[in-house]
């Protein structure tokens, strides 16, 4: 009896001692420092996830949102814009673009980059980034359907998860991403599929790349096509993007819009046709007199899905208006029309040969 009473007052002083405690102490796992996180930076550009009554919220304030994604990434703030994403240009793109490549050529050690945007055109920027960026580390685009002062407001979950699937490992080389709702989304193959549901991002048959779940990110699947760190497309001597036009097929359709802008100067034309590439009304003689001026028309669907296959090409001569015809038009395989306009606006940075043109819609 006696020795079981000593036994229980050794245990007793012992928890109750100064050196216990500080014990119980160190064997907690401790977070890690801040200078061992990986580091992302987050360049805001405005959306509705800035929007607030009475004003935009800027980066930093963004930031405050997410009291845990020190858990995940040490986060730094940079205001690119405050802009609804239908208000930003093309020259903004070009200027963002850069911006994002020359910060990942000087700062090795930032593992990776969050852009908020609105979500009216967030998918095309982030194939224009996709294609654009010359690097493998990760690069996600993240907005909210909700703004700030709106009951339900996800913004800031949105916002954390971005810099969760920045901050890892396993993001990187898979192109430029889209992260909303807990998904993650290729910039590829991602559109928006409703006005107003939270769950308005998504790829269709394709499916999603992966998921932001409490524990972990995880990926299920890649992307094959060409992306960022392979792209051949260089925007650093680019001042201008030149100008390429969406035109859809609807019953009865006149072929003078097409002729308008050919003459307003665009220098391709995406048609979104109705099914397999039919088009309806005068349209074929508008495509006729772009192809004709050496204008290339690319021809998506507007279904929202199916591939536009490139035929074999036939005709008379060179310099006859069927051959030309032939020649400068480009099956735009499975991209949606907007995201062709993307695609056919960084080939004609490049190059003008319709050869060359229909090989890039094929391997991106």
């Amino acid at each position: 009896m006696r020795a079981r009473l000593a036994r229980r007052l050794f245990v007793l002083t012992f928890l109750l001692s100064p050196w216990s405690a500080h014990a119980a102490v160190q064997a907690r796992p401790q977070p890690a420092a801040a200078s061992e996180m990986p580091r992302v930076r987050l360049i805001a550009t405005g959306g509705t996830i800035s929007n607030k009554v009475g004003g935009r919220l800027t980066a930093d304030e963004l930031v405050a949102l997410m009291p845990d994604v020190t858990r995940w990434a040490h986060p730094e703030t940079e205001q690119f814009a405050n802009l609804a994403s239908g208000e930003l240009t093309l020259g903004q793109w070009l200027a963002l673009s850069k911006r994002i490549a020359a910060l990942l050529d000087q700062d090795r050690d930032l593992a990776g980059v969050v852009v908020t945007s609105g979500t009216d055109t967030l998918e095309e920027l982030a194939y224009f980034l996709d294609l654009s960026v010359r690097s493998d580390r990760p690069i996600i685009v993240a907005g909210s359907m909700r703004n700030p002062s709106t009951l339900g407001y996800e913004g800031a979950a949105n916002l954390q998860d971005a810099f969760r699937v920045a901050a890892a490992p396993e993001a990187r080389g898979r192109g430029v991403l889209v992260v909303l709702n807990d998904e993650i989304n290729a910039a590829r193959e991602v559109t928006k599929t409703d006005a107003l549901r939270l769950n308005t991002f998504q790829s269709r048959a394709y499916g999603i790349l992966g998921v932001v779940d409490a524990d972990r990110v995880v990926f299920y699947r890649d992307v094959v096509k060409r992306h960022t760190a392979k792209s051949e497309f260089e925007l650093a001597p680019v001042a201008t993007l030149p100008r390429v036009d969406v035109l859809m097929v609807y019953q009865g359709a006149p072929g003078d819009l097409i002729k308008a802008a050919v003459d307003q100067g665009a220098r391709g034309i995406v048609m979104a046709t109705a099914g397999a590439g039919a088009t309806s009304g005068t349209q074929d003689e508008g495509i006729a007199y772009a192809t004709g001026k050496g204008v290339f028309v690319v021809i998506t669907t507007r279904t929202g899905s199916g591939r536009i296959a490139a035929r074999v090409r036939t005709g008379g001569p060179r310099g006859t208006s069927s051959a030309a015809r032939s020649e400068y038009q480009i099956a735009g395989e499975d991209l949606a029309p907007i995201k062709a306009r993307i695609l056919l606006m960084l080939a004609l940075t490049k190059t003008q040969d319709p050869t060359d043109i229909q090989r890039m819609f094929t391997e991106y």
